[in-house]
């Protein structure tokens, strides 16, 4: 592994991080650097150099026309064919992978693509570009319309699948103490005013933390005194538990990125609002019905 890589990977011994504009231009030849671009295909015209366009579906379950209508709308693959699907984008043990939003409303698409990784046990290996292509061009750095054939790679790690947890889960925990479950869906969901699933309202305990607040006006992460000032804000604590969901389980992964570099142990509800919702057994707390 080159030695600058190395290091990375050293930085990253704790989960997934932040990388610059910058640190990536200088690692463009890498040869253990796989880049991972996340958007629709008209924005991979031109791309990051050796960027290779990741096509979401194909890392979750549930997904595409073909799908079963009775399903969750995003569920994490079984660990088998995960693998296979990243060893398709030519991702090895020794691979540094660098994931960036080729825009700003593919985000949370990114840090779910990371959070799968680390689900993958990649982890230790999976940087986020901060600002995404954005932030890259904002630079003056160049792109590139040449499409890389990667070598299948060969991945061995073990998967952490404990990072995903399902509605027994969650409910088992809601009155956990040192465990902060959080809502990251817009704050007109949370409160009822407006229905995105099969029930208003929010999971019982649930703390509204919208995935929005995670980023600046430039669209990168906020500093970490900012993020820490928000989470406290939530009643979380240092080495708390953050639990986040969200409508179907992509702008969840912002918060739990967030929470992350912040040192939390943190947990995914994967089938996040849309799942519990549809247990209708389940408790919903709803506060529009309190002004009604």
């Amino acid at each position: 592994m080159h030695i600058l890589l190395a290091a990375l990977a050293a930085t990253l011994a704790t989960g997934p991080q932040l990388v610059t504009p910058s640190w990536l231009a200088a690692h463009l030849a890498d040869p253990d650097l796989v880049i991972l671009h996340v958007g629709p295909p008209d924005k991979y015209a031109t791309h990051i150099a050796g960027a290779q366009r990741v096509d979401p579906t194909q890392l979750w379950a549930n997904a595409g026309p073909n799908s079963d209508t009775t399903a969750l709308s995003v569920e994490m693959l079984p660990p088998e064919v995960l693998r296979a699907r990243l060893e398709s984008y030519g991702i090895s043990d020794r691979s540094t992978v660098v994931v960036y939003a080729a825009a700003d409303q593919w985000r949370t698409v990114a840090t779910r693509v990371i959070l799968t990784l680390r689900v993958a046990g990649l982890g230790a290996k999976a940087a986020l570009l901060d600002g995404g292509l954005k932030a890259w061009t904002a630079d003056g750095r160049p792109l590139s319309s040449d499409v890389p054939h990667p070598t299948a790679g060969h991945i061995t790690a073990t998967p952490v699948p404990s990072l995903v947890v399902d509605a027994t889960w969650v409910q088992a925990h809601l009155k956990r103490p040192q465990v902060v479950l959080i809502d990251a869906r817009d704050l007109v969901f949370y409160n009822g005013t407006e229905q995105g699933e099969s029930r208003r309202g929010h999971i019982p305990t649930a703390q509204s933390l919208p995935f929005t607040a995670m980023f600046d006006s430039a669209g990168r992460f906020k500093t970490r005194p900012a993020l820490e000032s928000l989470f406290r804000g939530v009643g979380a604590q240092p080495g708390d538990t953050i639990v986040a969901y969200c409508h179907i389980g992509l702008q969840a992964t912002a918060v739990l990125f967030a929470a992350d570099q912040l040192g939390h142990p943190v947990r995914f509800y994967d089938g996040s609002f849309e799942d519990w919702a549809n247990r209708k057994e389940l408790p919903v707390i709803d506060p529009s019905m309190k002004s009604k």
